[in-house]
């Protein structure tokens, strides 16, 4: 049992897994049919008409996020309604038969070459569940799909992204379909091979679990063959492998000893937090912004707790984004900025003085004493995800944790010049990326 445990010490993520937690935190944007009138799911009868975003303006877009601090944008290119937001061949139920620029517009590369302008990297949602095109639900559907998809992964430059949503409703035969994943993958990694795939289960990103910005209090990236059964199995089945296929991204618990000890193979696959800015994820008038200590909160637990944080900000119907949302964005920018920005680190240096198994200690030494209010702590993947536990101390414990992975920001309130790192449990011998030490 103990090389088993070492194996999973050794899963390691791709380098474009290791890209994707790099850029931590990135925006949603559902844009759709919706918009106009007035829901979250679309039936998929909607008159294209009614889509016509006047004073669309996707710089802005790029410009409201970044002033959060996000690094990416995701477009719904087409969400359940089946509306796509850019002229495919594959149906007349998009932007083509609007009088937004007469049918001659396109969502998808406005959006994309705005991106580009403003330094942020570009993904496309394609819904697999489609409630207007007539062959959903026969197999023809998924000829249908691999060519939108083919589409978006074509025309519109370097992808960091694409998001597969697992909703599978009725279309308008009344029948569900049986996506194929496999196929919908291999195209992905044929034309956008540096692009992560987010998927409920695999193969490089999958859902945490819920829409409301909570995170587990142990977040694993390396986690059971049976939940991610799309992603790459990196070791044999475990000496009492059992039956863990009941896991599903609400468990608590997904990637612990007990779980991993009874796997037939582990894979690497990180969760990504997704929520929206407000409670709907398309735009409606009455709905305001999420308070600025949500959006803090979900962003320490997120991007400081080793996942990506997807924060969803929805356009109105003019194509313009809400004032009030672009206010909470800036916000929460400044907010990030100031207390985890360059301005409140504080320099330090950071000694290894024991080791010993899966244990080790390291003093962080300050050049002087500070009121210190967070600690950022990263493993160095490329090696694996191993710290299973952890406390701060500063002559008694003054945070206690549990796995690290890309990063883990510890919020502390305490003064001193030396702080010890004791880890008190691990997989193997602990690599570290980086300490930082940020100050109130």
């Amino acid at each position: 049992m103990q090389d088993f445990i070492k194996a999973a010490a050794r899963v390691k993520p791709s380098k474009r897994q290791l890209d994707w937690y790099d850029t931590e935190f990135y925006a949603f944007v559902h844009f759709t049919v919706n918009t106009y009138t007035d829901l979250e799911w679309g039936l998929g009868n909607e008159d294209e008409k009614i889509f016509n975003p006047y004073d669309l303006n996707c710089d802005e877009w790029v410009e409201a996020v970044k002033s959060a601090g996000m690094k990416g944008l995701i477009l719904t290119a087409k969400h359940h309604d089946g509306f796509c937001l850019w002229p495919t061949s594959t149906t007349m139920h998009s932007v083509k038969s609007s009088p937004w620029k007469n049918g001659q517009g396109d969502v998808v590369k406005e959006c994309a070459e705005a991106c580009r302008r403003g330094g942020i990297k570009f993904g496309v949602y394609l819904s697999p569940w489609d409630r207007n095109a007539s062959c959903y639900g026969t197999d023809a559907y998924n000829d249908f799909y691999c060519t939108q998809l083919t589409e978006l992964l074509t025309n519109y430059g370097e992808l960091f992204m694409v998001w597969f949503d697992g909703a599978c409703g009725e279309g308008p035969n009344g029948r569900k379909q049986n996506y194929d994943f496999d196929r919908y993958n291999a195209l992905v990694r044929k034309y956008q091979p540096n692009a992560v795939i987010f998927n409920d289960f695999g193969p490089d990103v999958r859902w945490c679990g819920n829409e409301a910005g909570s995170a587990r209090r142990a977040e694993w990236a390396v986690v059971p063959s049976e939940l991610c059964y799309r992603s790459e199995v990196q070791t044999g089945p475990s000496p009492m492998a059992g039956d863990v296929s009941f896991l599903y991204n609400t468990e608590e618990n997904i990637g612990d000893l007990f779980h991993i000890m009874h796997s037939k193979g582990l894979v690497f696959t990180g969760a990504e937090i997704d929520m929206s800015i407000r409670p709907g994820w398309f735009w409606h008038e009455k709905e305001e912004p999420h308070s600025l200590e949500r959006l803090w909160n979900t962003y320490l637990n997120s991007c400081g707790g080793n996942t990506s944080f997807n924060l969803n900000v929805p356009p109105m119907p003019s194509g313009r984004i809400d004032p009030r949302d672009i206010v909470r964005l800036r916000e929460l920018g400044e907010k990030i900025e100031n207390s985890i920005g360059e301005q409140k680190k504080v320099p330090c240096r950071v000694e290894k003085t024991w080791s010993a198994g899966g244990q080790a200690k390291y003093d962080i030494i300050l050049d002087q004493p500070e009121n210190i209010r967070y600690i950022s702590i990263m493993e160095d993947l490329t090696e694996g995800q191993r710290i299973e536990a952890f406390r701060l101390l500063n002559g008694g414990v003054i945070y206690r944790g549990y796995t690290v992975g890309h990063h883990k920001i510890c919020q502390v309130h305490t003064y001193g010049d030396r702080i010890t790192l004791f880890i008190t449990g691990a997989r193997d011998e602990a690599v570290l990326r980086d300490i930082s030490v940020y100050k109130e």
